[in-house]
């Protein structure tokens, strides 16, 4: 073999072997400002924040959060975020829904609102906020193609941060239960010697599992 392609491959070879030991790197923090538990016949709803922006939380994020929390070995009984917005309609519109917790607070005294969630059995609303943005990108890949052939060579990659907070609202009591907030960060790598081999950290799924472990157990540790 040529030392020089030798050389080379060899050279990828180690830089794949560091790259595929990088990892996503996660934290979790939680305020408790009341004691919780959930009864069998209460039920949670997870909703993002609605808003016409570009932070408007993803529905793939809440849906993440849902699909954990409803399944393991404890499971939290949960209604939709279409059908919370259809009892609710129209206050939970994406024109006219609360911008922030406060808001909740002075929508939910509303007897007409109260009597809706009573009907529902809803107990809890964890209200999510945040996103995930890349903070960096960089790196170079060339590709060619020929008569004789093509490859890749070269390495690109992206760093990102999810970044997304929970505030837990105790319907029930009026007032806020806790926030819980999630930071994950990670770097994503394209690197080809030939093939493009696609390295891919998920700091929005670190954020979603990590948050929603932590949520379940703020909702039923102390039941």
């Amino acid at each position: 073999m040529n030392p020089q392609l030798n050389y080379k491959i060899q050279g990828f070879v180690v830089l794949m072997a560091v790259l595929l030991t990088g990892c996503v790197t996660s934290r979790i923090e939680q305020s408790r400002e009341t004691v919780t538990g959930i009864e069998t016949d209460e039920v949670m709803v997870v909703m993002g924040r609605a808003s016409y922006n570009d932070r408007e939380v993803e529905k793939s994020f809440t849906d993440c959060i849902m699909n954990e929390l409803s399944g393991g070995p404890r499971p939290i009984t949960l209604i939709s975020q279409n059908e919370f917005q259809d009892r609710l309609y129209p206050w939970f519109e994406p024109r006219t829904a609360p911008g922030t917790t406060e808001h909740l607070g002075e929508l939910f005294s509303n007897p007409g609102i109260r009597d809706r969630m009573d009907e529902a059995g809803i107990r809890y609303l964890a209200w999510i906020d945040g996103d995930t943005v890349t903070t960096d990108e960089g790196g170079s890949m060339s590709c060619t193609l020929s008569t004789f052939g093509g490859g890749c060579f070269g390495v690109r990659y992206w760093e990102q941060d999810a970044s997304y907070e929970a505030s837990i609202w105790d319907v029930q009591n009026l007032n806020t239960a806790g926030q819980i907030s999630a930071d994950a960060r990670g770097t994503s790598y394209i690197a080809g010697l030939v093939v493009p081999i696609p390295i891919l950290a998920s700091p929005g799924n670190a954020a979603c599992k990590g948050l929603a472990n932590q949520l379940r157990d703020f909702i039923i540790g102390d039941s």
